[in-house]
Order: C-alpha cells, then structure tokens, then sequence
C-alpha cells in the first residue's frame, strides 16, 4: 500500500473513532441527564398528585373523591384500552392541567394495604396489594394530620417513556447523520492532505532517481514555507548545486586536458623535430625543459587545490612582518616584469606589525597575485602597497594598468581554469583560486576590482593584523 493511501486511511480511522466516541458519550450523557430530569419531574408530579388527594380525603371525608381528583389532574380514564386509543389518536386521554403525554399507572391504597383505586382497572377495589413499584407518597387528612393511604405514581415505570424515547431515537439518528456527514468530509480532507504531503515526496523521488540516472532533474515546485516547501527548496538547492558542480567538473577535465595535451604536444614535435635533425639540440632542450616545467607547476597547483579541498590544508603560522616578505616578493618577479617590460614597483610601507602568518604560503599567494598582473599586462606599470585598515586587516593591494575585465566577467574571476578571453596566451588559471584558498585560510580575503576593459585591474589582498592592547 502506497504511503498517501496509508495516511489517508490513518487520518480516517482516527475521525471515525473520535466520531464514534463522541456520538456514544454524547448519548449516554444525555441519557442519563434526561433520566434524571424525568424522574425529578416524576418525585414532583407524585407529590402534587398526593396533596390533589389529601385535599379531595379531607374535602370529601373519605375516598369518595378520589375520582374527581384523578381527573383534575389528569389520571383518569374510563377504560385502559379507551386511554391508549385516544392517546394514539391524539384527541383524549389526557388533562390539560396534567405535563405528562404517556399512559401513566396510578394506584391509590389505605393504610390496610387494600386497593381504593387502579386508574388501569387491572387491580379490583378492595384486594389486597402486592409489592407496587413507582413514585409512593403518602395521603392525609388535612384535618387530623394523620395518614390515610398512599398513592403509587407510574406504577408501570412508563412515565414520560415514549416522549424521552422517541427524543433519544431522533438525538440518535441526528447524530448518526452528523457523524456520516463529518466522516465524508474527512474522507476528502484526509484525501487532500494525504495527497498534499506525498505529491513532493513523489516528485522529490522522481527527481533523485533522475539524478541517480544523470539526467537533468529539473527544480521542484515550492508551493509552501512549511517542512515539505523547505524540503523541495532544499533539494532545488542540491539539484542545483550538483548540476554546477557537475558543469564544472566537466569543464575541468576538459580544461585540464587541454592544459596536459597542449604542453605534451609541444614537447613531442620538439622530440620530433630534433630526431629528424630539424631543430637544435639546445633550442629543443630548452622548450622542453619549459613544457615539463608548466607540467610540473599544473601538476602541483591541483595537488594543492586538491588538499584545500579535502580541508587538510596544513599553516605553520610564525610571527611575520610582512614588510620583507612583500619587498623579496617584488624582486623576485623583477625579471619577468623587465622581460615584459612592466614597471613593478612596491610603494613605501608604513611602519606594520608582525602576524601570524605562514611565510611560504603568503609569499605563494602574493605571487600568484603579482604574476597575474605582470601576465594580462604588456608594457605599462604595476604598482604594490600595503596599508593597515581601521578595521583591523592589512589590506595588500596589487594595481596594474593592463587588459582590464569586463563588469560581466568579475564574478567568475576565482573560477578555475577561467579566462574570460579565451584567444589569450596559455595560461593556467588556478592563481587567483589558489590566492583566495591561502588568504582565507588565515582569516583573511581577497576581492578584484576593474573599470572594464583596458583600464587595468585592482586585486585587495586582506590579512587580519593582530589585536591591539
């Protein structure tokens, strides 16, 4: 059985039993509420039935009244089987100074225990009574004071029966068909949310087995803000997620097999080239010696981005001034900057504090920065400085005024392998990423700024300084 018709048909025997239980509470209560109404109306009716009595004795000095006071109030029938005819007829049997609308028994016996009067007649006057049943209450002369007989009210314990009766009956079925009418409404109900709650898990199936089947599985509807809306939304987040990731790890194999076949390439037709005595032993020594060496750098830069990622990457922090570490940096590119005739330059530092800080790694991260810059520049000026922000870093600044980037290439600018313009000279394209991982790594950030293309380029390098006492 599918869960949506499990919890339907849960949801469904918990309101048929909550129906059940109510419909059967509710009749019991009202029972016993209205058996106790009708027998307080029974305790009443018997006693003003025994002071109608007392005064017709007292009045008459004797029984001979009797009649005359069953009639007042609306106990006398001139034959059992005329009261129960004209009671079914409903044009007799009973006073209108009496409540009571069923065939009531009332037997009347002197102090001796004999019959004075059966207002059925099944009891002759005079016999002796057995054991009567129903409301008894005693008669009395008004004169004396003293007791004369008593009066047995509802001596067939039908008093007020079928009016409750037929009242319980259409309590009953009322409430039966409430109870039905409640039931199919929650049949729907419990329809609906049971195929509101596993419409997305269903889609939400649907979709991971797409995944799990590498096809696109497209985003769920978000329909809500409770758990199932932030379920589906959590998984659009995933979906979408797992597609970029897969975009770039396709373009990352791509890119890497690009950036392996093209130095192979090279190195194979300077091979080539000197085996058919076409090149010149030191000229192709050379070229290769530079194609295994990009090899070897490309091998390390994604052996290092792999520990990044891993998160096994290790500092071995030491107090650091970052002065020298920026100005051997600086020298260090001084030949290539010469070769591309680019003026590197480092501005005066002002007087910094030593950080925590990982030399090695520092001094890698700035260089990917600065060689960054010297890369997508030709001829020109680069310019380095450092400051310490009133917010407590050591902001680093590389400015160039080469190629620039174009506002819509910014954002991908960390994106490995990325290279807005594609015709540009190799490149790996994991410096940036490779910076970003180092700076972050110390607590600190990096951020590349441009005014577009051919206005140069601004790479903020930030390290937190340590904390002033």
């Amino acid at each position: 059985m599918s869960l949506r018709w499990r919890i339907a048909g849960a949801l469904i025997i918990v309101i048929s039993l909550t129906v059940a239980w109510n419909l059967a509470a509710s009749y019991y209560t009202i029972q016993r509420q209205l058996d106790a109404f009708v027998g307080g109306l029974g305790r009443i009716e018997a006693s003003n039935l025994a002071r109608q009595l007392s005064r017709a004795y007292t009045a008459a000095n004797g029984w001979g009244a009797v009649d005359s006071a069953l009639l007042a109030t609306g106990y006398l029938y001139e034959s059992r089987s005329e009261h129960r005819e004209g009671h079914e007829s409903g044009d007799g049997g009973e006073s209108d100074e009496g409540f009571h609308l069923d065939n009531v028994r009332v037997v009347i016996v002197n102090l001796d225990g004999r019959i004075v009067r059966d207002n059925f007649s099944d009891l002759e006057t005079g016999a002796l009574t057995r054991e009567l049943s129903g409301q008894r209450r005693a008669i009395q002369d008004l004169g004396s004071g003293q007791t004369v007989g008593f009066v047995y009210l509802d001596v067939n314990q039908n008093f007020l029966d079928t009016e409750s009766g037929i009242f319980l009956r259409d309590l009953l079925l009322s409430s039966i068909a409430s109870g039905l009418f409640i039931l199919l409404i929650a049949m729907s109900l419990a329809a609906s949310l049971s195929r509101r709650i596993t419409a997305p898990i269903s889609a939400l199936t649907q979709a991971t087995r797409a995944i799990a089947q590498r096809d696109d599985a497209g985003l769920l509807p978000v329909t809500s803000n409770d758990e199932l809306g932030q379920m589906s939304a959590t998984f659009n987040q995933m979906s979408t997620a797992l597609q970029r990731q897969r975009a770039l790890r396709n373009r990352l194999i791509n890119d890497v097999s690009h950036e392996l076949n093209t130095p192979l390439t090279v190195i194979q037709l300077e091979a080539k080239a000197l085996l058919d005595d076409l090149q010149q032993p030191d000229q192709a020594a050379q070229q290769i010696i530079q194609e295994v060496s990009m090899l070897r750098n490309l091998v390390n830069d994604l052996s290092w981005l792999a520990e990044t990622d891993s998160g096994e990457l290790q500092l071995r922090l030491e107090q650091t001034f970052i002065g020298p570490l920026l100005t051997s940096e600086v020298e260090r590119w001084q030949a290539q900057a010469q070769a591309r005739h680019i003026s590197l330059s480092l501005e005066p530092l002002p007087p910094l504090p030593a950080s925590e800080l990982d030399p090695a790694r520092i001094r890698q991260a700035l260089g990917n920065i600065i060689h960054n810059a010297l890369q997508h520049s030709d001829g020109g000026r680069a310019l380095v400085a450092a400051k310490a922000a009133e917010d407590g870093f050591l902001d680093i600044t590389v400015t160039d005024d080469g190629a620039g980037i174009d506002p819509a290439d910014l954002p991908h600018v960390f994106e490995r392998f990325y290279r807005a313009d594609q015709s540009r000279s190799r490149g790996r394209g994991l410096g940036l990423d490779i910076a970003r991982a180092i700076l972050e790594a110390h607590g600190g950030a990096i951020a590349v700024t441009s005014e577009g293309i051919g206005k140069g380029v601004t790479v903020v390098a930030r390290l937190p300084l340590p904390a002033r006492i």
